[in-house]
């Protein structure tokens, strides 16, 4: 019940700066838009591959605004009252988690809403592609919950949008990352965000070749390990604070 009641409190939180939700649907769907304006000869821009990858490029918002937050939380001393209740760290990593969800949701239904206006075909592919995108948002938040756990909140500014930029750049969401070159390729392997966007958009285009063994493996290596570090260095931080 409190950690149910801490989600509630989040989303209040989240909401309270419409603009940044704005900025966060808009940007995107301006992208989704735009895009498909230029008549581009690239597999990558058709809606069935695109979309997806918008799906990821909001995402690494997801992580700058859960980053924010927590970092807000630490200098205004939230947390460190909240440290006198019986919530345990797993207790407000799930606050955190479930406060998001109904965002990364809506977020999701206006992109294909969208997509579908623009010409993407209706099929039960977009469904499960919703489902799996919230599997997979939860990388993008532990990894907000770690940055928030880490840097100030001036700091998440900056370090959110270095994972803007990888995202755009490792995921291949704008190029095939084999064209890049070799070193490159691999270091997009083995990075999460390849194997994320491979995996939403096999889901989407019934492809499920595409999702290798690898990309699964990639991306709940890590999730899970991003996710325990999280929670860790969230309960280190909150001691450490509590003694400040």
């Amino acid at each position: 019940m409190r950690m149910l009641n801490f989600a509630k409190r989040n989303f209040k939180e989240l909401i309270r700066d419409p603009l940044s939700l704005v900025f966060e649907i808009v940007l995107p769907l301006f992208l989704l838009f735009i895009f498909q304006q230029f008549n581009i000869p690239s597999e990558n821009f058709k809606l069935e591959y695109f979309t997806p990858a918008i799906i990821l490029f909001g995402f690494s918002f997801i992580t700058l605004f859960t980053a924010t937050l927590i970092a807000k939380d630490r200098t205004s001393s939230f947390l460190i009252r909240l440290g006198t209740s019986p919530m345990k760290s797993r207790d407000y990593i799930l606050g955190y988690i479930l406060s998001l969800l109904p965002i990364i949701i809506i977020q999701n239904v206006l992109f294909f809403v969208f997509a579908i206006i623009l010409g993407l075909s209706f099929t039960i592919n977009i469904v499960y592609t919703i489902l799996i995108s919230i599997i997979i948002s939860i990388l993008f938040i532990a990894l907000g919950i770690l940055i928030g756990s880490l840097v100030s909140e001036r700091g998440t500014g900056g370090i959110g949008s270095i994972i803007v930029q990888l995202v755009c750049f490792t995921s291949g969401m704008y190029f095939p990352i084999e064209s890049v070159g070799k070193v490159f390729s691999i270091i997009c392997k083995y990075l999460p965000f390849e194997s994320s966007l491979n995996i939403v958009q096999g889901i989407l285009n019934n492809n499920l070749e595409i999702i290798t063994m690898r990309n699964t493996i990639v991306f709940l290596v890590y999730t899970v390990l991003i996710m325990v570090l999280a929670v860790i260095i969230f309960k280190k931080k909150m001691v450490s604070d509590d003694k400040q």
